[in-house]
């Protein structure tokens, strides 16, 4: 019988109700008092996800740079100074998705956070490709514990906790990261919510800022209202919208590839040529015409009944008000107010494309 690992916030998650679930190993909480109350915190406050199951991995040395350029397709010369981050992802020669992830440029290193599911995939395309490389490797996942902080609130409960300045964090701008003490407070999220993400090497200080944050009165949060949150701003989750054989063009994350950096990457080639060539899917955000829920695999037509794609993710759209969902679809039908229709149990019923994100913050 497989053990499944635990966060240092496991008996906290206890003692708060919740219910735990089996997530890429880890026996975490997918909700405490319900998804919907959790997801409208976040909405109109602020609530706390204990994300420690995350991966993180610091890349240093002479070669830092150069190595992380060549592993992704974003320009990690951007981040050269200390203290800002980027999103960008991993690719396969085939200009496929290995992993997305967000790339941390700390005092003298670079912090790496990957999907909790990749760990040990990614961990391995590392060290794969280090050997021409001058840098060092060092998978600090195990140690290091992540919270998550999200809502318009989320500046006054952290502020509080960790006794600076409410304007200190507002100085931040969205993918900075900070050093307050020994902690590392990131301005990143995956809510569509500000807030921020914090990084603590001591879990007795994790468990006590969590504690702290709780009596505060911030809401405890699930994976379930985590993944209501993140698909009402069509953030893509790895195994849903992005997989080995789904580029970033097609996911609709052009904007953080840089087809045009003078440093080869890998993938480059492919998706050059994906450019060029034009895409065979495209990711598209369907509004459900109706009060059924649509989940991933089902298929997607259009109105002459020809099999047009796939649906990657589903839910109700707590704040929006409707049924949403992902999907891949092909490229003709991916416009802003085509009507398409999603196969749901042996029923054909009516989406409509809508414009990506289905909810963005005022």
């Amino acid at each position: 019988m497989l053990t499944l690992r635990k966060t240092p916030l496991f008996e906290e998650h206890k003692k708060l109700g919740a219910k735990l679930v089996d997530f890429a190993g880890f026996e975490m909480p997918v909700q405490y008092q319900g998804i919907i109350s959790e997801h409208s915190a976040v909405r109109t406050k602020a609530g706390i996800f204990d994300v420690s199951h995350m991966g993180e991995f610091v890349v240093s040395g002479k070669d830092a740079l150069n190595f992380l350029n060549y592993l992704v397709p974003n320009d990690i010369k951007k981040i050269e100074e200390s203290g800002k981050g980027l999103y960008t992802q991993l690719c396969n020669e085939k200009g496929g998705t290995v992993d997305d992830l967000i790339i941390y440029r700390t005092d003298s290193d670079f912090l790496v956070v990957v999907n909790a599911s990749n760990i040990e995939k990614d961990w391995q395309w590392f060290n794969k490709y280090k050997n021409s490389f001058n840098v060092e490797l060092k998978n600090i996942s195990d140690s290091t514990s992540l919270l998550a902080l999200q809502g318009p609130k989320a500046f006054d409960f952290l502020s509080t906790v960790l006794k600076i300045s409410p304007d200190s964090l507002k100085l931040q701008k969205y993918f900075d990261i900070k050093k307050y003490q020994s902690t590392w407070v990131a301005r990143t999220g995956y809510t569509g919510e500000d807030g921020f993400e914090v990084f603590i090497d001591n879990s007795n200080h994790a468990v006590s800022i969590w504690q702290e944050l709780v009596k505060l009165g911030v809401v405890p949060c699930g994976l379930g209202a985590r993944d209501t949150l993140r698909l009402e701003a069509a953030y893509p989750l790895y195994g849903h919208e992005l997989d080995d054989e789904t580029s970033p063009l097609e996911a609709g994350l052009g904007w953080s590839i840089k087809l045009d950096k003078k440093e080869d990457f890998i993938g480059k080639a492919s998706l050059l040529k994906q450019k060029q060539d034009g895409l065979k899917k495209k990711f598209a955000c369907l509004k459900i015409n109706d009060k059924v829920i649509a989940r991933q695999g089902h298929k997607v037509f259009s109105k002459d009944g020809s099999e047009i794609g796939t649906v990657c993710s589903g839910s109700q759209g707590i704040t929006v008000g409707y049924p949403i969902a992902t999907s891949y679809i092909k490229p003709s039908y991916s416009e802003p107010g085509k009507e398409v229709f999603i196969s749901i149990r042996e029923k054909l019923i009516s989406a409509s494309v809508i414009q990506r994100p289905f909810y963005k913050k005022a």
